[in-house]
């Protein structure tokens, strides 16, 4: 058992350290998507979205804040979502990503926003970082205006699973000095060490995905209360996990989760499900596998440094509530099937693992088919 314990303590150690030899970055051009990101915006009879009045559900011309609208994932889900939705992108530097959304500007809004700066900055004597949850929560100047007119969010924020740039507050920083900073401080304990990164205010997991998605949440019920008079009603959120999130102790999990990856995007999904029972919205968390294919800007992952994607046979679709399913998820079927639960208002108060299978890419019809069949 001690060597077992011993095993796994080097196993994390290695990890920890081992991307910092493995940094790579450059230009990349964005690649052509699959034809159907590009479905034609509905009039009032399409079958996509429901005729009925219900307040509760998305409706044509409903504004969607999609925070981390700058990221691979991110930038897609806008996209998407501005065939038929107003879009507030919340991004770090809207300058960046402008290019990628020409031709959209009537559609999709952007607002610069630093989430852990905002996290760890005050408000009425209070540290954000150390109160988000407390009473004298207000969400700050940054996201008012984005969050404020949403009637939905989607949450595409996330940060590697070991440490690499994307780590750092810049994203440009070598980060090796911080990790080996923080271990040489805790005598090379790994937790210890991410602890202590984590309260440096780096996109940690902890950080990004346990603490700011908790942050956006309360921020966004401020926002909406702040607005006296509003009649806009908070009416969905749905967030981009990971599969492996209940499997955290079965193989190959427990090496993905060395830094917490997991277990931080675990405490995301709680808080999604704790928020909105408490002020009375709709969730749907997906569970993507490892993300394949374009674009390939933000080059701090496997699939985007290598530029990996499927082959034409592996373009089909499976979802299944719960966290059973393994394989890999391209971008842009991610990006589609959160614009389809966005639509057609599927998947509504669940959970469920998205990953690409064997097969040609499905129709419109047959995707919102296998979306459909999770509420059964």
């Amino acid at each position: 058992m001690k060597s077992i314990l011993i095993t796994k303590s080097f196993s994390s150690l290695f990890l920890l350290l081992a991307p910092l030899l493995c940094e790579s970055f450059g230009d990349f051009q964005i690649p052509k998507f699959p034809s159907w990101l590009g479905l034609p915006k509905p009039d009032g009879t399409n079958a996509m979205f429901s005729n009925n009045n219900s307040n509760t559900r998305l409706q044509p011309g409903d504004t969607i804040a999609v925070i981390g609208a700058s990221g691979n994932v991110g930038k897609l889900v806008a996209l998407r979502l501005s065939d038929n939705f107003k879009v507030n992108g919340v991004v770090r530097d809207a300058s960046s990503i402008q290019p990628f959304f020409e031709g959209r500007k009537d559609r999709i809004s952007l607002y610069e926003a630093n989430l852990l700066d905002e996290m760890m900055s005050k408000n009425n004597g209070d540290d954000y970082n150390m109160n988000i949850s407390g009473d004298n929560f207000q969400c700050p100047a940054s996201l008012m205006e984005p969050l404020g007119n949403a009637d939905a969010i989607v949450i595409c924020t996330g940060t590697t699973a070991f440490p690499t740039r994307a780590w750092t507050k810049s994203g440009e920083e070598e980060v090796s000095k911080y990790v080996l900073g923080a271990l040489l401080d805790n005598s090379f304990s790994v937790k210890k060490a991410i602890e202590a990164l984590d309260e440096l205010g780096l996109n940690t997991p902890n950080n990004v995905d346990d603490k700011a998605n908790e942050f956006i949440l309360r921020a966004w019920n401020s926002a909406i209360a702040s607005k006296r008079g509003s009649t806009r009603r908070k009416k969905r959120v749905i967030m981009l996990s990971s599969i492996g999130v209940e499997r955290r102790e079965q193989m190959p999990f427990p090496i993905l989760n060395a830094c917490g990856v997991l277990d931080a995007k675990a405490a995301g999904e709680d808080s999604v499900k704790k928020y909105a029972k408490e002020f009375g919205y709709s969730y749907t968390i997906v569970r993507p596998g490892q993300l394949f294919g374009g674009p390939y800007d933000n080059n701090y992952y496997l699939g985007t440094l290598f530029q990996l994607d499927k082959d034409a046979a592996t373009q089909d679709v499976s979802v299944k509530r719960g966290d059973d399913l393994v394989g890999d998820t391209l971008r842009s079927t991610l990006a589609e099937v959160t614009a389809q639960i966005c639509e057609g208002d599927y998947a509504r108060d669940m959970d469920f693992a998205l990953v690409n299978v064997k097969g040609t890419t499905p129709s419109v019809n047959e995707l919102r088919g296998k979306l459909q069949a999770l509420q059964l």
